[in-house]
């Protein structure tokens, strides 16, 4: 379970953007501030809101230094269609075989109308730029959450 002061664990994932695919590492980052933010799938009601809202304030986030990631399970041709769909600016990590979010514990078991099944908590974390965990939200609420990121990331 990651901790605020500790350093994010590395990855590299396919990375689906408005541009195209590509892979993301977590050295690609140095420098910058990173928002990684974990949801459950692409194209269902609160994951849409929530990257909708990441992608209307990107410019406010990328001139305080930072980059805003949403990663799931989803396949790298699923995120391809999500941001076409919803016209996107934020990049999406593909985590098809789950090793980075159960690395960062958020591949949890969760319950919906009784039945129990394995998903993604939604999750926020504020990487520094020298890969250091500096905020930490679990169990995410989409309604305020972006504005808290940024306030968050404007306090560094």
């Amino acid at each position: 379970m990651p901790i605020i002061g500790e350093n994010l664990p590395n990855f590299t994932l396919p990375c689906v953007s408005a541009h195209g695919e590509t892979e993301a590492a977590l050295a690609d980052f140095a420098g910058k501030t990173l928002i990684l933010f974990f949801y459950p799938r692409d194209d269902t009601p609160g994951c849409t809101r929530e990257s909708i809202e990441f992608t209307e304030n990107l410019e406010t986030f990328t001139a305080a230094n930072s980059v805003i990631l949403g990663v799931s399970k989803d396949s790298v041709e699923s995120h391809a269609k999500f941001i076409a769909k919803f016209d996107l600016k934020v990049g999406l990590l593909s985590d098809a075989g789950s090793d980075f979010c159960e690395q960062l514990s958020v591949w949890k078991e969760k319950t919906n109308f009784g039945k129990k099944y394995m998903g993604i908590e939604r999750t926020t974390v504020i990487v520094d730029g020298s890969g250091v965990i500096r905020h930490l939200w679990r169990d995410v609420k989409v309604d305020g959450h972006v504005d808290a990121v940024l306030a968050a990331v404007q306090a560094l």
